[in-house]
């Protein structure tokens, strides 16, 4: 089977670097399938999960809140503003930000205030789908 390495990358720190068989991704114009030998390729990514597949089959899944992904033949690699894997993602805190954001974008007092409860809400959205991806993934 054919592979190539990929790298997840955040501000902070590297949460993924391995040899993969395909990278799913939300680009601004849709969701990516990425296998070894695609077209090279740069997009921005949109706030959501990136999976990844590994040789043996499995599953990793990361959330992004956005970035750009970077695809040469046989390297992916994932620039990403914020990442963190769905693991340690807290659904809790997650459904409480989303009240917030909800909270604003209905109390809304300028053109600003739309917009952080806009780019909040589609955060917070991308969490959640993520989420949803390990929940799936683990059945």
């Amino acid at each position: 089977m054919a592979t190539m390495q990929c790298d997840v990358v955040s501000v902070g720190e590297s949460l993924f670097s391995g040899t993969v068989t395909m990278l799913i991704a939300k680009g601004v114009g849709g969701e990516l399938g990425i296998m070894p030998s695609h077209a090279p390729l740069v997009t921005l990514l949109k706030p959501g999960p990136i999976r990844v597949v590994l040789e043996n089959g499995t599953e990793e899944v990361i959330y992004v809140s956005g970035g750009v992904l970077e695809v040469q033949p046989h390297v992916v690699t994932v620039l990403a503003d914020t990442a963190v894997r769905a693991e340690n993602l807290d659904e809790v805190a997650i459904v409480e930000a989303r009240k917030h954001a909800e909270q604003l974008l209905a109390n809304q007092k300028s053109d600003l205030d739309t917009a952080a409860a806009l780019a909040s809400l589609s955060e917070v959205a991308g969490q959640l789908e993520t989420i949803r991806k390990m929940k799936h993934r683990a059945k």
